[in-house]
């Protein structure tokens, strides 16, 4: 069943790669083996913690040895306005005998324990490797434990060894789709509700679009899953509109929806001012043509000009700082082409973008955006980053926590603008914050001093030791 799952998200229609196939190629489906080291930047099974974590109020099991939920728990920084249970890990821990035995009936007790102790409205429990491998049943387990305590278990079929963490992504939306959405009736609907899907809340960042949202009178009905209620997110198939966030990567999620609800669906971004307004935009006028107020467009009109007006007169005391100032940005997914945009309008010069991590979708967008002869990195190894560093090629570089260390042996500022950051970026208020943070990191003095040489290295007492 699992591999039908993975070969149904991979032959995903809603995708623009497999729409451009032929009916032959289509056949074929998207799977590939994987190769030694794929699952680096994450496995499907954290792939799925990412998506589902942000369900705030529900609890979430590990089903695996502990090193499982000690390597991936809570990486991402998203923030809840109020629950605060999915901060809370647990494991079943499974140990050899567990392995030999099977850690079935460890499962069920470990789910009994965690309803009788806090009372969520739902647990999630994810597979991983070992019990994947071994043979435990957990959709079997979650249904007599559904059945027992009264409480919704969720199985998450996404052991780490089927393949990375985009499809983690998918598998964690078909978990939703089979077992969570369209199971709970919100109290009231509007014409004007939206579900926004791939939004985490990554340092709060959906606290600052939520407001313009407000402001213009549209209602985020669900939101998977920053920020989320396991309610909400049940009561998804009664939006409007669908936004997706990050790289379609739960297009089948969108899509789906579409063909269950009838709710249709769009890929916006957050991130730099241009796409903030087009997200707005969008989401007013295809809420409109489902039955909302017209005046919603204009409303929307309104606050766009107005912030638009607002963030560029912040920006503008940035851009002679920022003039000939070059970014080597190092990324995926929908920051390799957004971040772009939003660094372009704040003066800033981009030598170049990683898309490792980055669909088709997304290397066609930065390729439409700058042309062909934009410098676009499937696999940059280390040596060539440091090498391009080293040699005074970019001033600044903006990645992920993994590959901070290249910029710094390099000794060249470095930002972090993955899921670690402690700092919102999205909409207009996050690219001014954005662009504090990049201020703050090239004017640091910190870069001039470990630039200079040491004192080893330079005066009378250097030169005695070159002659001896």
């Amino acid at each position: 069943m699992l591999q039908d799952k993975i070969q149904d998200v991979f032959n995903e229609p809603g995708c623009a790669t497999n729409q451009a196939k032929s009916a032959k190629e289509k056949k074929k489906g998207c799977t590939k083996s994987l190769k030694p080291g794929a699952a680096a930047g994450g496995c499907a099974y954290d792939g799925a913690m990412i998506v589902l974590q942000p369900i705030a109020d529900a609890a979430h099991l590990v089903h695996g040895p502990i090193a499982c939920l000690g390597n991936s728990w809570d990486n991402r920084g998203s923030q809840s306005s109020g629950p605060q249970l999915y901060r809370t890990g647990f494991t079943t821990d499974l140990s050899e005998l567990d392995v030999i035995g099977g850690g079935e009936k460890k499962l069920y007790r470990a789910i009994k324990e965690i309803v009788q102790q806090y009372d969520p409205p739902a647990v999630f429990v994810y597979q991983t490797c070992v019990p994947a491998m071994t043979g435990d049943d957990i959709a079997a387990v979650c249904k007599f434990a559904t059945q027992k305590l009264g409480k919704p278990v969720i199985p998450v079929d996404a052991p780490g060894f089927v393949g990375s963490k985009n499809l983690g992504n998918k598998l964690a939306g078909e978990a939703l789709l089979e077992h969570v959405i369209g199971t709970v009736e919100p109290e009231y609907t509007t014409p004007t509700d939206v579900c926004i899907i791939g939004e985490y809340n990554l340092a709060g960042e959906l606290w600052l679009v939520k407001p313009l949202l407000d402001e213009i009178g549209i209602r985020l009905l669900s939101c998977i899953s920053g920020d989320g209620r396991y309610n909400e997110v049940a009561q998804a198939h009664r939006a409007r509109v669908t936004m997706m966030v990050c790289s379609q990567a739960l297009v089948n999620v969108g899509r789906k929806m579409q063909e269950r609800y009838g709710i249709p669906y769009f890929e916006g971004s957050f991130y730099g001012v241009s796409d903030m307004s087009d997200t707005l935009r969008t989401m007013a006028r295809m809420l409109v043509e489902r039955g909302a107020d017209k005046s919603l467009i204009d409303r929307a009109e309104g606050v766009i000009a107005r912030e638009e007006s607002r963030v560029w007169r912040r920006l503008e005391p940035y851009k002679p700082r920022f003039e000939g100032k070059r970014v080597l940005l190092f990324t995926g997914g929908v920051k390799s082409w957004s971040m772009v945009s939003a660094l372009e309008g704040a003066g800033l010069t981009i030598l170049g973008t990683s898309t490792k991590k980055s669909t088709k979708e997304d290397k066609e967008r930065i390729k439409k955006m700058k042309g062909d002869e934009f410098h676009q990195w499937d696999d940059l190894k280390p040596r060539d980053i440091y090498k391009m560093l080293a040699d005074d090629q970019a001033d600044i570089m903006m990645s992920g926590g993994r590959s901070q260390f290249i910029s710094l042996k390099a000794k060249v500022p470095w930002l972090d603008i993955n899921q670690e950051r402690h700092h919102a970026y999205a909409g207009y208020d996050g690219i001014v914050n954005l662009c504090e943070e990049i201020d703050k990191t090239l004017s640091n003095p910190i870069w001039r001093q470990v630039r200079q040489p040491a004192p080893w290295e330079s005066g009378p007492s250097s030169t005695l030791l070159a002659a001896e």
